[in-house]
């Protein structure tokens, strides 16, 4: 890190040394190219002014005097404009930053001592003394050369704001010479007047200084926004051609699932029937315990791949989508008896003991009786698998405080990590205690779960503890939940009809129209609860 940093620092300080100036080379040509525009936008700004000044003149200076002046700042303009527009018609590759600054310093310098010669014209003729202040022409004419002044350095100001050495240098010759004009005047009005010169010039650069400023903050701001919009396009591409691909594997996965489905269950299928044909000798004794074994071994392995076979479609259908729930009210106590009934001879086996805790009387729920089913069958088969001989399996079915129903499958094995159980949650992933003391598996188990119970909108929770076992409690929604409907009337309250009350006639049955049905609905349903 530190390394980094004074990389970045050395070539900022060798980018500074190179172009003369701390800020970055892509900034300066920024700051450059903008004032060149600013030049170019407003071609007869200048010329204009200068031109005024050319005519008014002529009431204090000679026209030899004028006219050279004018002619000087005429060429001076033009050559700037020039090579303002050749600048911006250069690529910018070929742009050297630096020499360019300094070669449009070099020009506004002549434009500068070209504009201040207008505060000296006409000095010969009316010469120095405060006698010139009685003078109506030469008072107006000393005036109109301050005034001019303010309205160059505003000129100035706004165009070369970008570059305040071009500001500097194209401006400090004509304060210089308007306040030596004023000061060798010699009287104190003149004086006042050249002093206020120099203090609205300072005024102008600090003015300018805040202007650069600015200028430069909004390039550096639209860098950043460049940057972030090539950012926000590289990521676009990059999510594009993720999706591409993604897109590309979800079908070759879905044609690699409809090949392994077909071609793998087909002769898985006829494997486990003709090995279980030949364990049970149906037609004929096989005359060998050996054969018998190797059969039954067969058949047992056929359906541990049917088994792993069968858990990668039903993830990858969740995952794809493609999985439909086939919803009916069920019970979750008569989901978790027939798959403890299912399990009991394996874990009699294991010396395992199953405890059932059921609420009693829990209401039904809307689910899908086969993903219920498989939900309950893996989490007991994890558990089974974990939990070592003499343990024991707590199955819990009750009530949530919402209104929900939860089960819950508690086991005594060797417990999770709790830095593996995001990779248990993941699809084949197993932990590091699994592969020691467990049966093989694919990992599948609770990535099934956790889909399943989320397609119904329910919740997924595992709480593990090393040494003391797991608890896996799947919830099923509020919503979900059947509850029974109170009695239109108490029991033992109902209202009869009494049958000796005299019947009233029959009226003429009428067709009912749309209106009626409103009325005649809570009849019809109390004559159900009847």
């Amino acid at each position: 890190m530190r390394q980094t940093q004074s990389r970045n620092d050395l070539r900022s300080f060798r980018e500074k040394l190179t172009h003369g100036t701390a800020n970055k080379p892509e900034f300066e040509y920024e700051l450059l190219t903008m004032f060149a525009r600013n030049e170019t936008s407003a071609p007869f700004a200048m010329p204009a002014l200068c031109f005024i000044f050319y005519i008014t003149s002529m009431f204090w200076a000679s026209f030899t005097e004028a006219t050279t002046w004018i002619a000087i700042v005429s060429i001076s303009r033009v050559y700037m404009l020039d090579q303002c527009r050749r600048l911006l018609s250069i690529p910018r590759t070929e742009v050297n930053v630096g020499q360019w600054r300094r070669h449009f310093v070099r020009i506004e310098l002549v434009n500068g001592f070209a504009l201040a010669a207008f505060a000296l014209i006409g000095m010969s003729i009316h010469g120095g003394g405060g006698h010139h202040l009685m003078s109506p022409a030469t008072f107006s004419s000393h005036v109109f050369i301050f005034a001019t002044l303010m309205v160059v350095l505003a000129i100035r100001m706004t165009f070369a704001s970008t570059l305040p050495q071009l500001f500097l240098a194209g401006t400090v010759p004509m304060t210089v010479a308007v306040a030596a004009r004023l000061f060798s005047l010699g009287d104190p009005f003149y004086f006042a007047l050249g002093s206020m010169a120099i203090g609205i010039h300072v005024f102008f650069v600090y003015l300018a200084r805040g202007l650069h400023s600015t200028a430069l903050a909004m390039v550096e701001y639209r860098a950043e926004k460049d940057g972030l919009i090539s950012e926000l396009e590289e990521a676009t591409a990059i999510s594009d051609e993720a999706r591409r691909r993604a897109e590309a594997a979800n079908k070759a996965k879905s044609r690699f699932l409809a090949t392994m489905s077909h071609e793998l269950r087909t002769p898985l299928n006829a494997i486990m029937g003709f090995s279980e044909v030949m364990e049970r000798e149906l037609l004929g004794p096989i005359g060998n315990d050996v054969y018998r074994d190797y059969a039954h071994n067969i058949y047992k392995s056929g359906d541990h791949l049917l088994c792993i076979i069968n858990e990668i479609l039903d993830l990858s259908r969740i995952e794809a989508g493609r999985y439909d729930l086939s919803e009916e009210p069920i019970r979750l106590t008569d989901i978790a008896e027939d798959c403890q009934r299912l399990v009991k001879i394996k874990a009699d086996s294991k010396a395992l003991m199953i405890v059932e805790d059921f609420t009693p009387d829990v209401s039904q729920v809307w689910a899908d009786p086969r993903a219920m089913r498989q939900i309950c069958l893996n989490l007991l088969s994890n558990a089974l698998k974990f939990t070592p001989k003499g343990g024991r399996i707590t199955l819990i079915v009750g009530n949530t405080q919402d209104g929900g129903q939860f089960l819950t499958v508690a086991d005594t094995g060797p417990g999770i990590p709790k830095n593996e159980i995001p990779r248990v949650l993941q699809a084949f992933g197993q932990g590091s205690l699994a592969h020691e003391t467990a049966e093989g598996g694919t990992g599948l188990g609770l990535s099934i779960v956790q889909n399943l119970i989320h397609l119904h909108g329910g919740t997924f929770d595992l709480q593990s503890e090393l040494r003391k076992g797991t608890e896996v409690t799947v919830t099923i929604p509020p919503q979900r939940v059947l509850n029974p409907l109170s009695p239109l009337q108490p029991v033992g309250q109902e209202r009869h009809r009494d049958p000796c009350a005299p019947r009233q006639p029959r009226q003429p049955r009428m067709r009912p129209s749309s209106s009626s049905f409103g009325s005649e609905a809570p009849m019809r349903v109390a004559g159900e609860a009847r």
